[in-house]
Formats: structure tokens, sequence, C-alpha cells
């Protein structure tokens, strides 16, 4: 059996909030909205980004997500620094917070910013000359 990651789902405390959020602030929309229920963005072939109540989701697993070890960041990565300018630009006219405003990036010759939505969820918008991300999706590393 192959190994893939096919659901991200984010605990958000107002579902309708943040579709609306990734819709102005990425420009995702979403590929089934179950009216503030849970929803789904296609974010990649094979993968998609959910974002449910996080009541729902940690009844669903039987924890309080909230209470849930662990930090990460999720990653958009576009074709220039211009565009990493423009969609943190995007994301704060959506309402979301810029952590870290875009600049060079030595370790990869690149540009990149962080940013967090709504419910905190830190993303890091990059462009990585090194890197090309095809039209299927697949990430091909310099």
């Amino acid at each position: 059996m192959k190994q893939s990651v096919s659901f991200l789902t984010l605990g958000v405390r107002d579902v309708r909030a943040a579709v609306a959020f990734y819709r102005d602030g990425l420009g995702w929309t979403p590929t089934f909205d179950q009216e503030g229920e849970v929803a789904f963005f296609q974010v990649a072939p094979g993968v998609l980004l959910a974002v449910w109540g996080t009541a729902e989701l940690s009844a669903d697993a039987g924890i309080d997500i909230a209470q849930a070890p662990g930090a990460f960041a999720l990653a958009h990565n576009v074709g220039s620094a211009d565009e990493v300018r423009a969609v943190v630009e995007r994301w704060r006219a959506a309402g979301g917070t810029v952590l870290k405003e875009p600049s060079h990036q030595p370790l990869f010759d690149g540009t990149s910013a962080y940013v967090a939505d709504l419910d905190g969820y830190r993303w890091e918008i990059a462009h990585n000359p090194g890197w090309r991300v095809e039209d299927d999706g697949t990430v091909t590393l310099g």
C-alpha cells in the first residue's frame, strides 16, 4: 500500500470564518463546504486541507485538541519573491497576521515570510528558486 498524506485537518473556532479566510487569503475554492460544519480545499493532487470545528475534532479524536502537544508550520510555495509579497498582502487583507515580513533567505537564496491564520496556525509563504512545483503538484528539489 502506498503511503501518503491525504488530509491535513485544522481545528478552527469558526468554520465559516475559516472558509472565508482561506478563500480570500489564498484564493482557494472549497471543494466541499457543509455550511459551517466542515469544509475541504484541494491543496494538491490527492491532498485536502480540512477546516473543522475544534469541538467536533476534539470529540472525534477523543482528546482536547487545544491541549494537544506539537508545533508545526504549513507551507505555501510560490514562483517568485514578488508572489511571496503579493500572497502576504492578500493574507493581511483577509485578516491574517504577518509574523515575519517577506525577507531574503540566504539558506536557500530565496524569499520567505511567516503568517498566521485566524486560529493562529502558522504558514510559511516562500519562494525557493531551487525547487519547482509541477502542474501535477510534484515538488522537484534543486
